[in-house]
């Protein structure tokens, strides 16, 4: 099985969900995810192209779309029909896409609480449609202010994993998600680590060290320790809007991020335009050197 380091667009096309899996865990925490905000469909970056081009330009792996509202799919920048929009995205990037799907869950809120469109909540009905659209991975997490919780993350990957056994799901949050309770230390612990197993997650997301207060280098290198004996993956993520920092604050996030021995590093959508181009590169030099960094780049879509 090739590295999904290594993998061109025509390997990616053939590979089932093992097989992926299977090819991010052989690139020994090499991986960049380039999340893509849809909150504002009305712009994007570089007028005309969709930011997962320029994301996919700069180095980015895989592509995670944030707010896509699975009953009205529509992507910045991708002139199709709806029901074609994922798979026109795919084919000018060549790359796996996934979306966010947020758990409504009971938490005491310690911000204003803000509602999600019916499409965007993380429902059985949803991931289906999402697999139908081309969704090749579902990450359960929380936006700020949705309020998401553990408990109700747990439910939705029991709930998914047990109809489409052959979807990827990622869970986790990348910080409180305007919980009181599940904020620092407390967004996540062994206990929830087992649980979500249990139920189904294939990857477990961990907020990256530095990122949301007291996460750091070592309790998510004991973190990652954790899911890795129980056989599973993780993703360290950048959801602090700390994507927009600048490139030596980047570069010390990433390093530390390789140190917890993470599979896959996750880079957040919220730069003063959306995701932030030189970040991918800054963060792609340090965790894989230039040989990797310029491959991905110069990679063509038509290999």
């Amino acid at each position: 099985m090739k590295r999904l380091l290594d993998c061109d667009t025509s390997d990616l096309r053939q590979m089932n969900k093992e097989q992926i899996l299977q090819s991010l865990q052989a690139s020994e925490g090499r991986v960049i995810v380039q999340e893509i905000s849809l909150f504002h469909t009305d712009r994007q970056l570089l007028e005309p192209i969709s930011d997962a081009e320029v994301a996919c330009a700069f180095g980015a792996d895989l592509i995670l779309l944030n707010a896509f509202d699975c009953e009205k799919p529509v992507i910045t920048g991708i002139d199709a029909p709806t029901q074609e929009v994922v798979h026109v995205l795919k084919k000018y990037i060549g790359r796996l896409v996934g979306i966010n799907l947020e758990p409504l869950g009971n938490s005491q809120m310690i911000s204003d609480f803000i509602p999600l469109s019916q499409g965007r909540i993380a429902t059985l009905d949803n991931a289906r449609k999402a697999k139908d659209l081309g969704i090749d991975y579902i990450v359960l997490t929380g936006n700020p202010g949705s309020g998401v919780d553990n408990d109700a993350i747990e439910r939705s990957i029991r709930d998914i994993h047990q109809d489409m056994e052959d979807m990827i799901i990622v869970a986790g949050k990348m910080h409180a998600a305007g919980s009181k309770t599940e904020a620092g230390e407390n967004i996540l612990t062994k206990e929830w680590v087992e649980r979500f197993i249990q139920a189904g997650a294939d990857i477990i997301l961990i907020p990256a060290p530095g990122t949301v207060p007291g996460i750091t280098q070592e309790y998510v290198h004991g973190m990652v320790t954790f899911v890795h004996e129980h056989g599973k993956m993780t993703m360290t993520a950048i959801g602090t809007s700390q994507e927009s920092a600048e490139e030596r604050t980047i570069e010390q996030i990433a390093l530390m991020c390789k140190m917890t021995g993470t599979d896959i590093h996750h880079i957040g959508d919220a730069g003063l335009g959306g995701m932030v181009p030189e970040s991918i590169m800054a963060y792609s030099k340090v965790i894989r050197g230039k040989r990797h960094t310029y491959l991905r780049m110069a990679r063509s879509v038509n290999r």
